[in-house]
């Protein structure tokens, strides 16, 4: 199983089919939402019938895949998430050996650090863990928040495409590190 030791301000914990009600609350703020959905709140019925279902299909706690729940260490305050599964992962042919990173956190802790403290912490111990050879990070083009800890965890721009997923399509900026 992989461990993610805490970080300076934060802990972690591997989310899973209990957590509906903390995976909704996150997405009830049309900003958080805002560059994901064009700001439109999840209902219980998607974090239910969509989320979970997908949550579930690339939990793998051996491996470190799943949604990792980002706390604040001393007040075990939930701030945000942040995903761990293979590239491609909807696809026919998932990479394992590039592990896509994504995180989502409640609007009062953007522009803190959170997110790059925790994006590195579960980087490090992915890459220390296990045979993964790169991280890599997608976002819409005009998310600066999400490309600014991109750039800030290492990771380079690699290409603009049009990012293809069951739940719904976008133009996507792939930016990825090598972790050996």
């Amino acid at each position: 199983m992989v461990i993610v030791t805490d970080s300076a301000r934060l802990s972690f914990r591997l989310m899973g089919q209990n957590d509906a009600q903390a995976l909704w609350e996150l997405d009830q703020d049309p900003e958080v939402m805002h560059y994901l959905n064009g700001g439109k709140p999840n209902s219980m019925a998607t974090i239910n019938e969509v989320f979970l279902p997908r949550m579930q299909a690339y939990t793998d706690a051996s491996k470190g895949w799943g949604i990792w729940q980002v706390c604040d260490k001393s007040s075990q305050e939930y701030l945000g998430w942040v995903l761990a599964r293979p590239m491609s992962f909807f696809t026919e042919q998932p990479d394992i050996k590039d592990i896509e990173l994504g995180w989502r956190f409640f609007k009062k802790a953007w522009g803190k650090g959170y997110a790059t403290e925790a994006a590195i912490a579960i980087k490090d111990a992915l890459a220390s863990q296990t045979d993964i050879e790169h991280v890599s990070a997608l976002a819409v083009e005009d998310n600066i928040g999400s490309i600014c800890v991109m750039k800030k965890i290492g990771m380079q721009f690699v290409r603009k495409y049009e990012h293809k997923d069951p739940i719904g399509d976008f133009t996507a900026v792939h930016y990825q590190m090598s972790v050996k």
